[in-house]
C-alpha cells in the first residue's frame, strides 16, 4: 500500500513538472509568435499586441512559476532570492501593461474611435488595475509592518488568490484580443487555434499550482 502510494505521489510530481516546462515553453512561443506578427515598432498599434502578450503570457507566467516547486527556474535559490525574482518579474508585467494601456489609448485617440467600446477593451483595462492593485497589495509582504490587522499567512493567502483571478483575467484578455479584427487577419486556420490553446494551456498550469500550494493545503488545515 505504501510502495503504491509512493508511485502515485512520484508520477504526480513528474506530471506537475512536465505541465510547468509546457507552461514555460508556451508562455514564451506565444510572445514570440505575437512579436513577429506585430512588428512592434512598424506602427503606434503594434506595440499594444506586443507590450500585453510579453506582460501577461510572458512576464506573469514566470513571475508566479518562480514559486514552483517542480518546474521554478529558480528552485537552488533562496526563498528570500526567489520574492525578488517574482518581485522584479511582476513589476515589469505592470510596466509593460500600462504602457500598453496608454499606447492603444492614445492610437483610438488619433484615430477617433471610441475606448473601452468592446469586451476585450473593458476586460483589458480591468485587468490593468487589477495587476496594479494586486502588486501594490504584494508590498504589505514585502514589508509586513505596513498592515497588521491580518497576520503574514493570511495575507500570502489573499494575495495568492487575488493573483491567481488577475492571471485568469489576463488570460482572459488574450483570448478576447484573439478574437479582434486585427488578430483574425494575421492568423489565420490550424494557428489560430494553437494560440487559443496557449493562455488555456498555462491557465489549467497556474491554476494547479496556486490551488495547491495555498487554496486546498488552507482547506486541509481548517
Amino acid at each position: 500500500m505504501s510502495q503504491n502510494t509512493d508511485g502515485d505521489t512520484h508520477m504526480f510530481q513528474a506530471l506537475r513538472a512536465l505541465s510547468g516546462v509546457v507552461a514555460h515553453l508556451t508562455a514564451l512561443s506565444l510572445t514570440v509568435f505575437v512579436t513577429y506578427i506585430s512588428q512592434p515598432g512598424a506602427t503606434l498599434f503594434s506595440w499594444h499586441p506586443f507590450l500585453m502578450t510579453l506582460a501577461f503570457s510572458f512576464l506573469m507566467t514566470e513571475a508566479i512559476l518562480v514559486f514552483s516547486p517542480d518546474s521554478s527556474l529558480f528552485r537552488s535559490f533562496s526563498r528570500r532570492a526567489r520574492v525578488q525574482v517574482h518581485w522584479v518579474l511582476q513589476s515589469l508585467c505592470v510596466v509593460c501593461s500600462l504602457l500598453g494601456l496608454g499606447i492603444i489609448y492614445s492610437n483610438k485617440v488619433l484615430l477617433g474611435k471610441p475606448h473601452f467600446a468592446t469586451w476585450h477593451g473593458l476586460l483589458g483595462v480591468l485587468t490593468v488595475l487589477w495587476a496594479l492593485l494586486q502588486s501594490i497589495g504584494g508590498v504589505s509582504l514585502i514589508y509586513p509592518k505596513l498592515v497588521q490587522r491580518w497576520n503574514l499567512a493570511t495575507r500570502k493567502l489573499y494575495h495568492a488568490t487575488a493573483g491567481l483571478i488577475g492571471y485568469l483575467l489576463g488570460c482572459g484578455s488574450l483570448l478576447l484580443g484573439m478574437c479582434s479584427l486585427w488578430f483574425g487577419a494575421s492568423v489565420t486556420g490550424v494557428s489560430w487555434y494553437v494560440c487559443v490553446l496557449c493562455p488555456v494551456l498555462t491557465g489549467l498550469v497556474i491554476m494547479n499550482q496556486v490551488s495547491n500550494a495555498y487554496l486546498y493545503r488552507k482547506r486541509s488545515q481548517s
